[in-house]
């Protein structure tokens, strides 16, 4: 007998909804219905995953589509919110496009806040917030994610160190040299977050003031010279690997009732 198809398929459009989910009628419109019934070419009985960074995901399918909007019929939960991984990511905002490319990876790396930190050398010192967490929205969809990382407002490095959490580890990328990352992520377990200066990195002044916080580690990233949004990367997965999500291994999706 042939398999019975996966349901739903795995072509199925991921939507991230802003509003609370449960079971029943969401109307739909603007950019989200002209994205499922212009882009997708939804169809009547068609499947729709959907999440809202509250409940989880969600199963639907279209009850009804019109030229400008549409209704999904929500009929069930399934997956929770993922627990994220208390990792930080501080970085000096840095060109349109880089930034955009930061934001949209630390989201698929499963980072749970990312904080534009202004430096001396900054370029961009007011990167626009609600552009950087569209690029994050439209990762979590592609990339399965049912969490979406929070974007903090801009704040500059002197107020960032100043009210830095005693709790958090502070790793900041030290381009003039520092622990191996991955045995200083190893041994300062907890809560964190990664900082990354702006292109030609911080200034001997800035330098002096992190290695004097407290709670600021140095690490180095190897023998080549990164690019700003690769060295946010690179540090981002070695921590993963270190103390997030793929130290362990992950649990097996259950349908939730």
């Amino acid at each position: 007998m042939p398999a019975t198809p996966a349901w739903p398929p795995q072509s199925t459009p991921r939507l991230f909804v802003d509003t609370p989910l449960s079971s029943g009628p969401l109307p739909v419109d603007g950019p989200a219905a002209h994205y499922l019934a212009g882009v997708m070419r939804l169809k009547i009985g068609d499947p729709v995953k959907l999440f809202d960074d509250r409940t989880g995901e969600w199963l639907a399918t279209a009850a009804s589509v019109g030229k400008r909007d549409l209704v999904l019929d929500v009929t069930e939960r399934l997956r929770e919110r993922e627990a994220v991984p208390d990792l930080w990511l501080c970085a000096a905002p840095i060109k349109k496009g880089r930034v955009d490319w930061l934001a949209e990876k630390a989201c698929e790396l499963g980072v749970d806040r990312l904080v534009p930190v202004v430096t001396r050398r900054t370029v961009v010192d007011k990167p626009n917030t609600d552009r950087l967490r569209t690029h994050m929205i439209e990762a979590a969809e592609q990339c399965g994610r049912t969490a979406l990382p929070q974007v903090a407002e801009p704040v500059k490095l002197a107020a960032l160190l100043r009210d830095w959490p005693a709790d958090r580890t502070l790793f900041f990328a030290d381009e003039t040299g520092g622990a191996p990352a991955l045995a200083a992520m190893r041994a300062h377990a907890g809560p964190a977050a990664i900082l990354i200066g702006p292109e030609g990195g911080f200034d001997s002044d800035e330098r002096a003031a992190i290695r004097a916080h407290p709670q600021a580690v140095g690490i180095g990233l190897g023998p080549r010279i990164l690019r700003a949004e690769t060295a946010a990367a690179a540090a981002v997965a070695l921590w993963m690997a270190a103390a997030g999500d793929w130290a362990a291994e992950p649990p097996v999706p259950t349908p939730v009732a």
